[in-house]
């Protein structure tokens, strides 16, 4: 579940616990499933004795540079990262943990398992093939558009593509769509300049009130997101329209409704959003 803005929170979360710098003294893998790239002896021989120099987000992403490769996590479903003193204990659901110098560790925590992390010297090996950023001084209104009247897909599907934007999912292209009032399903190829300058911005305005807001969470059960200081995000409370159904439309008072659109559930106001 986590998008853009969960994964950016928890980026920049990590940057503040003191840990760039820090060298891996020891890797701990919990499961194995999580290691995708080579086994998890490889995976732990690379890593230990690495510095973390730098962390980062690509996409949905979270990048730790080492002065000695790469270490990529995707978060999927239901993973978190969080730093953790070394008298905390771990969690049942911890999959990977950094121990690094002066006593801090990094643990990878999944509940339904789905998450993975990459060892590689190339980040593009696993990140090249994803789309801009969608908050990216390169990405213009006009190069949206050009992307966007160059492909003949609906509107739903194709901006949750990764190669096409990096980072938007469910929660925040359903929102975006509701801000710029377009139909999910909506053709790209059919969309007019003044169209796709109102959806640029509302991806971008979506985006930033996520990273404002700490994320969204949904829900309380363990799968659900959380930061990496273990706290909920507070965006739900400001949704337009995912998981909206049967609420009123915020500017039309229109019941949202729920369809499905390439096989994802996808909310949406019938009448601010109507199909042409």
């Amino acid at each position: 579940m986590p998008e853009l803005p969960e994964v950016e929170t928890i980026v920049q979360h990590l940057r503040t616990c003191g840990i760039i710098g820090k060298s891996i003294e020891k890797v701990s893998v919990l499961s194995a499933d999580c290691i995708a790239s080579g086994s998890p002896t490889r995976f732990k021989k690379l890593a230990a004795g690495a510095r973390i120099k730098h962390i980062s987000r690509r996409g949905k992403w979270i990048s730790l540079s080492l002065d000695a490769g790469t270490i990529l996590v995707h978060l999927r479903m239901s993973g978190s990262l969080r730093v953790l003193g070394e008298d905390e204990e771990l969690d049942p659901y911890d999959r990977l943990v950094l121990e690094l110098t002066g006593g801090k560790r990094l643990a990878f925590r999944d509940i339904r398992k789905f998450g993975r992390a990459y060892l590689v010297q190339d980040p593009e090996e696993v990140l090249g093939n994803l789309g801009p950023e969608p908050m990216s001084g390169e990405l213009t209104e006009k190069s949206f558009h050009e992307m966007l009247t160059t492909r003949q897909r609906q509107l739903k599907p194709l901006l949750m593509d990764q190669t096409f934007l990096a980072g938007m999912g469910n929660i925040y292209t359903d929102e975006a769509l509701w801000e710029a009032r377009l139909h999910p399903a909506r053709r790209s190829e059919l969309i007019s300049p003044t169209e796709s300058r109102r959806l640029f911005l509302s991806i971008r305005k979506v985006l930033e009130a996520g990273i404002r807001n700490q994320g969204t969470s949904l829900g309380d059960g363990l799968a659900n997101y959380i930061s990496a200081q273990g706290e909920p995000g507070r965006n739900q409370i400001h949704l337009k329209a995912y998981g909206r159904e049967g609420l009123p439309c915020p500017r039309c008072k229109t019941p949202i409704e729920k369809i499905v659109v390439n096989q994802r559930g996808t909310h949406f106001c019938p009448t601010c959003q109507q199909l042409r």
